[in-house]
């Protein structure tokens, strides 16, 4: 709110006539008012980034592991390599030989929708599993990028376990170690 200081002037003296020497002030304080409802608001209304995490459950590490008989033609393999590529197999490692993917829809999603129809037809409709195995070469993110293409075919047995020998072997041999 703008307000005018008319004082001064007083009497005249002399008979002159003065013209009236005006302040102007201006009153800030509804302005800073409305600027903190502002800020308040904003404040209240914003929602901070909210962290992107995926769950993940490990196995325990008890050692009375009860194992079940799964059919190694059930299971699909995903060997991490390096230089973001990866090699998967349906099968035992060494017995049926392995294919040299890439990460996205045209390369192991790809494969992980054919292979899951096969094995549900094959198998009376029991869905695949999945086992991912990271090598030494490969990074976080591809492991990450695996999961999201396990999540994003639908796929919900899947295991990360370690990597054996024969299955280095075969990443050296297909030059992705």
């Amino acid at each position: 709110m703008a307000e005018l200081d008319s004082s001064g002037g007083g009497k005249h003296k002399g008979g002159k006539v003065r013209s009236k020497k005006s302040s102007t002030r201006v009153d800030m304080t509804a302005m800073v008012d409305l600027a903190f409802l502002l800020i308040t608001f904003f404040i209240l209304s914003t929602t901070l980034n909210k962290p992107k995490a995926m769950d993940l459950a490990m196995p325990d590490k008890d050692e009375n592991k009860t194992e079940l008989p799964v059919a190694a033609s059930r299971t699909m393999t995903v060997l991490l390599g390096s230089n973001n590529k990866l090699e998967w197999f349906v099968g035992e490692p060494g017995k049926t030989p392995g294919t040299v993917d890439n990460y996205g829809k045209d390369g192991l999603r790809k494969a992980l929708i054919e292979n899951s129809e096969k094995v549900r037809a094959s198998h009376g409709g029991q869905p695949m599993i999945v086992l991912i195995k990271p090598s030494d070469k490969s990074t976080y993110e591809n492991l990450v990028a695996a999961l999201d293409e396990l999540n994003i075919t639908k796929i919900d047995i899947h295991a990360i376990v370690d990597i054996t020998p024969v299955e280095v072997n075969e990443l050296k041999n297909n030059k992705i170690y």
